[in-house]
């Protein structure tokens, strides 16, 4: 029974998810588009350069806003209202408008691609645009909407709009003195002073949404961490599908062996000697001066496999000779298909004149 609790508690331990997911996890998830980021920080960083370019072509977007009203309480406005004219108000005010935001629009898509890039990096995936059956599930609605992860967003909008609040309220509170003012200045200062105001109240602003994003930068990268986590049963499968199964790989060596020893079987025949220990080892040797300079061993083994070369030799009367010390060193030294070291030159030429000697040479076969 305690054996029991035990398998049933390193199963329960086994699955749960407490590893640090595995690069080819975080490749998977990257390709889903699954990745840590903050949306705050795209909107933090492009409002601050939005802004910042209000700084730098101010002067050009009043002149064209004052141009276009100018133009339309002077000219358009004794046209008489034709198909003609209609179409040509239309078309030069949104030339000028074009004029207007074309910077604007310039600056906000380089600051969000630029914004995207530092979090993750080039990633182009259609992968979150499929449609799936979860996303319209009321079940996992409602555990998005009482998650922690809603919890967080929660926090985060109320801090957002806190921070923002306060930095408007101060900004108009100190230039409070200023504003009031404005009833005796001509239309050029109070358009400067209200340009002015909001750029402060602006770049105040998106600087202290780029605090609140970076720090849900840091939660989300902690949520994302979580979420990819692994167990060790989702490393096992895992290796397993990279490296096969370990069963399915054996099986496949098994059937490699059995092809090497059909193989090296097939060659004994045409071998010149098998040097024995007697019974434990034996050695396969041939000489073919067309083939190599030196006898090579075409099949080797120990035990079982010793007693088939042994037995398969004798069936083709192929010469053994009994060498304890040749048979041990040949074995361990020279793999099958290789020549003999010159450390054994002198042993095998000896064998194979005793065999030559004997009649047993490779000619009579």
């Amino acid at each position: 029974m305690l054996k029991l609790e035990l398998k049933l508690d390193l199963q329960f331990f086994s699955g749960e998810k407490t590893e640090k997911a595995t690069p080819k996890k975080r490749q998977d998830s990257r390709k889903k588009g699954q990745v840590a980021k903050s949306q705050d920080i795209n909107t933090a960083i492009l409002l601050f350069f939005v802004f910042l370019l209000f700084i730098t072509l101010g002067g050009y977007l009043k002149n064209i806003m004052m141009a276009m009203y100018q133009h339309s309480f002077t000219e358009y406005i004794n046209w008489e209202v034709t198909e003609t004219t209609t179409h040509k108000v239309f078309l030069e005010t949104t030339i000028e408008m074009s004029k207007a935001v074309a910077p604007i629009m310039g600056i906000a898509i380089v600051a969000g691609l630029a914004s995207n890039f530092m979090q993750i990096g080039f990633l182009f995936t259609g992968e979150p645009l499929k449609p799936k059956l979860s996303k319209i599930n009321p079940l996992q609605g409602a555990k998005k909407i009482f998650s922690a992860r809603a919890l967080v967003e929660l926090v985060k909008s109320l801090l957002k709009i806190f921070f923002i609040g306060v930095i408007t309220f101060a900004v108009i509170w100190m230039r409070k003195d200023e504003m009031m003012q404005l009833a005796g200045k001509d239309v050029d200062s109070s358009l400067a002073f209200f340009g002015n105001t909001t750029i402060t109240m602006g770049i105040a602003a998106s600087i202290a949404l780029l605090v609140i994003a970076v720090i849900d930068y840091t939660y989300q990268k902690y949520d994302f961490e979580k979420s990819i986590r692994m167990s060790k049963n989702d490393i096992k499968d895992e290796h397993k599908n990279i490296e096969g199964n370990p069963l399915i790989k054996s099986k496949i060596k098994e059937k490699q062996r059995q092809m090497a020893m059909r193989r090296m079987m097939s060659e004994i025949p045409q071998a010149d000697v098998v040097i024995t220990n007697p019974t434990h080892y034996a050695v396969a040797i041939k000489y073919d001066e067309t083939k190599a300079d030196a006898p090579y061993v075409v099949a080797k083994g120990v035990d079982y496999v010793a007693f088939r070369i042994r037995d398969i030799a004798k069936a083709n009367d192929v010469m053994m000779v009994e060498n304890r010390p040749l048979a041990r060193g040949l074995y361990k030294e020279i793999e099958i298909g290789d020549i003999i070291s010159e450390e054994f030159f002198q042993s095998v030429a000896e064998v194979l004149a005793y065999v030559y000697k004997m009649g047993h040479n490779a000619s009579s076969k």
